[in-house]
């Protein structure tokens, strides 16, 4: 068989010119559970595979069109750790060591033992999930030392979310930003900034419903001396201000529509002219908008224009509010407390059972902003004062849709963090004080997500 189709379900590709051989070995590997297919095209194996498939090539050494060794060549240019089986019917030991010198995970002789063939395919799949996985790990690493903000969390939302971000870090595209208060618009549009190759010019925020109408046009655009009265010299706008790097207009939904036709304009020209001014200014910028609201509904009432909205959500970033990523409220708890904790000097006291019940089932109508300022109120005032009634009224038990599965993860997750946080990420003082053994522990952080170096003190 010689079309490949999607080759992101396969495991494992087998590449032969003779297609009884191909059909053998597919077959073989589909029978031990590993999701295979064959073909007759090395070319085409060489132009479809990319650095993140997660799977394994078995190659035939002598083809007419591409032999195995260049195959590999190809390959190896691709992806250096990307495990290739060579087959071969001659046995030629300096053939083998060359292979193996060029970069093959393994050399196999016609006729080959089945049991033998499944246990390389086995073991070099096995290798490649441990580099793919590590690759993820050293990705996310890197993104939480890096300088800027952090996005915490292991939701799948948020997963999606950062997902959304990374591929878009450096691409020359406006991004909507689409959330309810509180959840953290201004954040995102920092962290796209901040971890952007614009990151050394300005990141220029500007909240479009906080400016009155008649002053929003010049604060956008700028102003040339006498342009209006009382305006005795020229004034840089916010776009002229963020040039070569960003501007973020939050609340865009506030922009009064008389000028949304002139910001309109200005984001597809990529230029800006002062009021009072003549004279074109090119922007080399990206435009970050954020809404709390529907837009499209505004569009069809008439009070958001169609043509802006398509202009600004080439990209749409959604945040899902915290009563959607419940499983990430004991991290983010923890990480507001410990910032707290070294800006008043004052200890961190571990919460108890029923107030880590409380922050997992109340429903955070303020978002991160109200869980931030609860874990500030929690460290300067105390468990007393920050857990009062009428601050978290509305679920003072377990929320009610958690199955018990469900909530006996909640307790365990937050005692492992909670010890974590405690012993500063030490896995052996973690290990003692919840009495676990190491591979226990290290198998449920796994399951919950949790990184110790979250924990540790920088």
């Amino acid at each position: 068989m010689s079309p490949l189709g999607d080759i992101n379900p396969l495991q494992v590709i087998i590449v032969d010119d003779e297609p009884h051989i191909g059909s053998v070995l597919s077959q073989l590997f589909k029978l031990e559970g590993i999701a295979a297919a064959s073909t007759t095209q090395p070319a085409l194996v060489a132009e479809q595979i990319h650095r993140d498939w997660p799977g394994v090539v078995f190659s035939d050494v002598n083809m007419p069109q591409l032999d195995g060794l260049s195959l590999l060549q190809q390959l190896m240019q691709k992806d250096p750790d990307l495990p290739v089986v060579l087959i071969t019917g001659f046995g030629d030991i300096a053939m083998a060591v060359d292979a193996v010198k060029k970069g093959a995970y393994d050399f196999l002789e016609k006729p080959f033992n089945n049991e033998h063939v499944v246990d390389v395919a086995k073991r070099a799949l096995e290798k490649r999930q441990l580099t793919l996985e590590n690759r993820k790990l050293k990705k996310e690493l890197e993104s939480h030392i890096a300088p800027g903000p952090r996005i915490l969390g292991h939701s799948p939302g948020i997963v999606k979310m950062r997902n959304i971000l990374n591929q878009v870090i450096n691409a020359p595209a406006d991004i909507m930003i689409e959330g309810e208060t509180g959840t953290g618009k201004e954040l995102v549009a920092r962290y796209l900034h901040d971890h952007s190759h614009r990151s050394k010019h300005n990141f220029v925020a500007i909240n479009c419903g906080a400016i009155p109408e008649n002053l929003i046009e010049s604060e956008l655009f700028g102003a040339q001396a006498g342009a209006y009265t009382g305006n005795d010299k020229t004034r840089i706008g916010k776009f002229e201000y963020a040039n070569q790097g960003t501007l973020f207009l939050d609340e865009i939904e506030s922009t009064p529509l008389s000028l949304q036709v002139k910001l309109l304009r200005v984001l597809e020209d990529r230029k800006v002219e002062r009021l009072g001014s003549n004279q074109s200014i090119d922007l080399d910028i990206r435009v970050i908008a954020a809404t709390k609201v529907n837009l499209q509904q505004l569009c069809e009432t008439g009070e958001f224009r169609q043509d802006l909205l398509y202009r600004l959500n080439l990209v749409t970033v959604p945040i899902p509010a915290l009563r959607e990523r419940r499983e990430d409220i004991p991290l983010l708890f923890l990480h507001f407390a410990r910032i707290a904790s070294t800006r008043y000097h004052k200890a961190l006291i571990a919460l108890n059972p029923e107030q880590q019940a409380m922050l997992t089932s109340h429903d955070w109508p303020g978002n991160v902003r109200e869980l931030r300022n609860l874990a500030e109120r929690y460290v300067l005032l105390g468990a007393e004062a920050a857990f009062a009634a009428g601050n978290m009224d509305n679920h003072p038990t377990m929320h009610s849709n958690m199955s018990l599965q469900q909530r006996v993860d909640f307790f365990e997750r937050l005692l492992i963090e909670e010890s974590l946080n405690y012993n500063k990420g030490s896995i052996k003082l973690t290990m003692e004080q919840l009495e676990l053994p190491r591979k226990t522990l290290y198998d449920k952080m796994k399951k919950f997500g949790i990184d110790r170096k979250q924990f540790t003190d920088n």
